[in-house]
């Protein structure tokens, strides 16, 4: 088994910087899942770490083994592709074989391989098929068997279920975990999914233009995001955020937007009295908000006016579009909610969950102040 490490990685292309000092360690056995939007560079960073694209300069390691100059296949580690890539004349079996005759592992071993592999899976029953008469999840479980009968020191998964259905993909997702628990090998994972990140990850790396924002536990990453990209990239429907003036009023101090005032509660208010005067970003989840009727005990609630945009019924929970002066909001509320559209509604924020971020430090991606 092994861990990773990337040391200062940069990889161009030309003269666009995909990967941008990447430092990152990556723990033996961990599962972790390398997340961010198309073009970030967490598909390069993994590419770079199968050896399939050169790194500009920097180290990575696996294990205690510097592989820049390694050839893929004498990396020890197995890739899961987003397509199957599977040889459509050949059956499943001789598809999970095919690596391990490539490299004359004795037929004996082949076997026990692909049958322990395949039962792992719960693909026994098709190792005599070929992949046209697979189904996509089917199709799914015999690139993820090919892999494992590498029995790597890393597995490397590439938006791996991006092909499949909402369905198959929650399947799927659980399947994976559970095959990380029973091999207990390093996974590492891309997605642009922060669903996905979140309910399988060990940490998750968060990435943006090639540089890693924030590295961290899935909970960590949504109660404490380092900066604006990463608290409006986890999380689902997205943090909310509203350009406000911290204001002082006495012992008070109040996030000002021009339409609405929430005080600052007294156990955090030490932290943000230092920045009254200033104008910062104020973010709040869609679920630290509610409707007024069905407030929790014990929060220190603060009450806002809006206007009802557009409501979208989910059944266990209703999400409302909401409008106040320039800035719109998303709040997702209890179901027995009976606003409308075009209502000028009261709803109540949460104000020991809401964050701030300072554009001081950096206009484009202010930094979380705690």
């Amino acid at each position: 088994m092994a861990g990773v490490t990337y040391k200062h990685v940069n990889k161009k292309f030309g003269d666009f910087q995909a990967l941008n000092d990447l430092n990152l360690e990556i723990e033996d056995k961990e599962f972790l899942v390398l997340v961010g939007p198309s073009g970030c560079g967490k598909t390069t960073a993994l590419r770079c770490l199968a050896g399939l694209e050169e790194i500009t300069s920097g180290e990575v390691i696996i294990g205690d083994r510097v592989v820049n100059d390694v050839p893929p296949k004498d990396r020890d580690i197995a890739m899961v592709f987003q397509s199957y890539a599977l040889y459509p004349h050949m059956t499943v079996y001789d598809n999970m074989a095919f690596g391990l005759k490539l490299r004359k592992v004795p037929k004996s071993e082949i076997d026990r391989r692909v049958k322990e592999a395949a039962q792992i899976l719960g693909i026994e029953a098709l190792l005599k098929r070929k992949p046209r008469e697979l189904s996509g999840g089917q199709r799914q479980r015999v690139a993820v068997g090919r892999a494992i009968v590498r029995e790597p020191k890393v597995f490397l998964f590439d938006e791996p279920l991006s092909n499949l259905d909402a369905k198959l993909r929650v399947q799927t997702r659980a399947e994976i975990s559970k095959l990380h628990q029973r091999l207990k090998t390093t996974f590492i994972y891309v997605t642009h999914d922060q669903t996905e990140a979140m309910t399988m990850a060990t940490r998750i790396a968060v990435m943006n233009k090639g540089i890693l924002q924030q590295l961290d536990t899935p909970q960590n990453l949504y109660d404490r995001p380092g900066n604006l990209f990463v608290a409006g990239f986890i999380g689902s429907p997205a943090m909310n955020f509203f350009p406000v003036t911290l204001r002082r009023d006495g012992e008070k101090l109040f996030a000002d937007s021009g339409q609405f005032a929430v005080e600052i509660p007294e156990n955090r208010r030490a932290t943000y009295m230092p920045m009254a005067g200033r104008e910062v970003i104020f973010g709040i989840r869609p679920e630290d908000i509610y409707n007024p009727a069905f407030i929790p005990g014990g929060i220190h609630a603060a009450a806002v006016e809006a206007r009802v945009d557009v409501t979208e019924l989910m059944g266990n929970e209703i999400f409302l579009y909401m409008v106040s002066g320039p800035n719109s909001f998303v709040a997702r509320v209890d179901p027995r909610t009976r606003f409308s559209m075009g209502d000028q509604v009261q709803l109540v924020f949460n104000m020991d969950n809401f964050h701030i971020f300072d554009p001081s430090v950096n206009k484009e991606n202010p930094v979380a102040v705690r």
